[in-house]
């Protein structure tokens, strides 16, 4: 069976790497006599004070290099791969997965189904459990990796198998309840879809998973967001206003339950159901710490509250500026209001707050996430953008300033003949950004 090799990038100057010579181009192939699948057996195996190394050199020749070092002293190489392996892909269908709902002709990363539970630890993904073979939950206990985020949607075997078009799907508790007994920390999530997995079968999920506190730290139930692409695929139903309602109510109850019983309200609703509810959103307190942001749940609660407390730092004056803020419409009642706020405190400051409808992917999907360059564009041109145009960052692609339609934010400026800033995900760079008279924009 051919070895996994693993390329060295670079080598950390003054590294114990660099001492014993080794160069990029170079390849690790085991260590201790383990071969190496990924980064995780790396970390584990590199973490003795006495190794035998098998290297691969860039002209072709084996050898091993014996080291001794601290106990987790690194060794001071980068790999060119971070994962160290190639992603895994999904071996799911689910009836609400989003990538199925894309239109055609985008580029091709954007289709690709992850379901790698080594993303879930590396990236904070949440994942099925599908894809995990016995060993693969082995290995994570044998190196206690921790917290695992688990997409559940149901705990029902035959709902599971259904929603999740896999006919192993059904065993998820059986695997949750090996990582709870081996002490692993775990969050989880239900993507809930209207007379599917909500209403009875939420409650038994709820219940289901509450069972397994305190390594089931917390849940997370968001709506489906359903796009205009879903020719061929499963019908489902949007969550309306009454419906979001039900949702909060049927929650609270739990909340109440976990509160009394475990000192914790365990299970939380993401903010789109207080939007959708037309309810205002809790208190801080409610969040807990906001250990399900990456959900959704209190992003909003937790930038009123940072802006908040970056004005009351902040001495207002006279100084002038007008600047337009684009976002969607989930955020778009948050950032109008917390804009007003800013105009409060610095009278002489004008912001245009405009809501970007989703007309690429459909008006129901209403994340600013999911904006594209070329409906921002549409829907700007000719309005008063001011002397800046500002941009959560969450528009872009995480490494490149493009947006999904692969509009790059150098043409979006120039289509619209306005400096572009970026927001940071919090509330002292929203005010700050806003403000400042010196900054002219990334892009101009």
């Amino acid at each position: 069976m051919k070895k996994h090799l693993h390329i060295i990038a670079s080598v950390e100057s003054g590294s114990i790497a660099e001492e014993l010579g080794l160069e990029p181009g170079d390849a690790i192939e085991e260590i201790n006599g383990n071969e190496i699948e990924d980064i995780f057996d790396y970390q584990y195996y590199v973490e003795e004070e006495y190794l035998d190394v098998l290297v691969l050199t860039k002209d072709g020749e084996e050898c091993v290099l014996e080291i001794e070092k601290d106990e987790d002293e690194d060794l001071g190489i980068t790999f060119e791969s971070s994962l160290m392996d190639e992603y895994h892909s999904c071996c799911n269908k689910c009836m609400f997965c989003f990538i199925d709902q894309m239109p055609p002709g985008m580029r091709e990363t954007l289709y690709f189904k992850d379901d790698d539970s080594r993303l879930s630890f590396l990236q904070g993904n949440y994942i099925t459990l599908t894809n995990m073979r016995d060993k693969d939950i082995e290995r994570v206990i044998r190196y206690h990796l921790s917290p695992i985020n688990i997409s559940v949607h149901a705990t029902n075997p035959e709902l599971r198998c259904k929603m999740l078009h896999n006919r192993f799907a059904g065993d998820i508790l059986e695997k949750i309840g090996r990582l709870y007994k081996a002490g692993i920390r775990m969050n989880s999530q239900v993507v809930l879809c209207k007379g599917l997995n909500d209403g009875e079968e939420l409650d038994r999920t709820i219940s289901d998973l509450g069972k397994f506190l305190p390594y089931m730290e917390s849940l997370s139930v968001v709506p489906v967001g359903l796009t205009k692409y879903r020719e061929g695929l499963a019908p489902l139903e949007l969550f309306e206003k009454e419906d979001a309602g039900k949702v909060l109510k049927q929650i609270h109850k739990w909340q109440d339950y976990f509160r009394e019983n475990y000192g914790t309200t365990f299970v939380h609703a993401s903010d789109e159901w207080f939007i959708l509810a037309e309810q205002e959103f809790p208190d801080e307190a409610y969040y807990e710490g906001y250990g399900q942001l990456e959900n959704g749940v209190g992003m909003m609660r937790l930038l009123l509250e940072e802006v908040k407390e970056h004005l009351a730092e902040l001495t207002g004056d006279d100084r002038e500026k007008h600047v337009a803020i684009a976002t969607a419409k989930l955020a778009y009642p948050t950032i109008k209001k917390l804009a007003a706020d800013v105009e409060t405190k610095f009278p002489g400051i004008k912001i245009d707050v405009y809501c970007i409808t989703n007309k690429f992917f459909g008006e129901h999907i209403t994340v600013s996430g999911l904006l594209t360059g070329q409906d921002i564009i549409a829907q700007l041109k000719g309005k008063a953008l001011g002397e800046e145009l500002l941009l959560p960052c969450n528009v872009l692609k995480a490494d490149e300033d493009i947006f999904l339609d692969d509009i790059s934010l150098k043409e979006l400026s120039d289509s619209l003949q306005v400096p572009v800033n970026i927001i940071q995900s919090e509330g002292r760079d929203f005010v700050d950004k806003i403000i400042t008279i010196e900054n002219g924009g990334n892009y101009e």
